[in-house]
């Protein structure tokens, strides 16, 4: 069965974004690009909420046609065109680019959408998150933590009804200070 795999990149605070919404201070370089495409390369589809999806169809479907675009943006430009996408919104009517759009999170239809034949599934965008952690749809957990404080903004994690047990999976550390902290499930005792 496919996994939901939640990734997002947050600050040393805790803060996934600043209060105005930038990202500035993400420290995305050749090491962490590179290495994030090894691992969105064989996923099976991109979840999102709508304002995600919107600033990722707004320059990805066309970041490769720059001839001097690096190498990573080319090869996620490609990897984010191919990829199934499914974007939740209850405003999109129309949404191109391999995206499906659906309304609300039901659990079930997010059960059988596991249940399909293909690589695991990476969830993006804070309130889609909070809607998938607060039914407990996230098996797998990407945090990539930015050596830097930015004092306020969007936390990461919703307050939660109840403790979640996690297992460490992986830990990594990048050259410009990025640490990768992958935490799933626990395994069945």
């Amino acid at each position: 069965m496919r996994k939901i795999v939640m990734l997002f990149s947050v600050s040393l605070d805790g803060y996934i974004e600043r209060p105005d919404r930038r990202i500035d201070w993400h420290l995305v370089d050749e090491e962490l690009h590179r290495h994030m495409n090894d691992v969105l390369r064989p996923m099976g589809g991109f979840i999102s909420g709508r304002v995600t999806w919107e600033l990722m169809a707004g320059y990805w479907p066309t970041a490769d046609a720059d001839p001097d675009a690096p190498g990573p943006i080319v090869e996620f430009a490609e990897i984010w065109r191919s990829m199934p996408k499914t974007v939740y919104s209850r405003t999109l009517t129309h949404a191109d680019w391999n995206t499906e759009i659906r309304r609300e999170v039901v659990p079930a239809e997010v059960e059988r959408l596991k249940a399909e034949p293909g690589g695991d599934l990476v969830l993006g965008g804070a309130d889609l998150a909070a809607a998938f952690l607060q039914h407990d749809l996230v098996d797998e957990y990407r945090i990539y933590v930015h050596p830097v404080l930015i004092g306020a903004g969007r936390p990461l994690f919703p307050p939660a009804a109840a403790d979640r047990p996690l297992q460490l999976m992986e830990t990594r550390t990048f050259g410009n200070g990025v640490v990768l902290l992958h935490y799933g499930r626990p395994a069945a005792s």
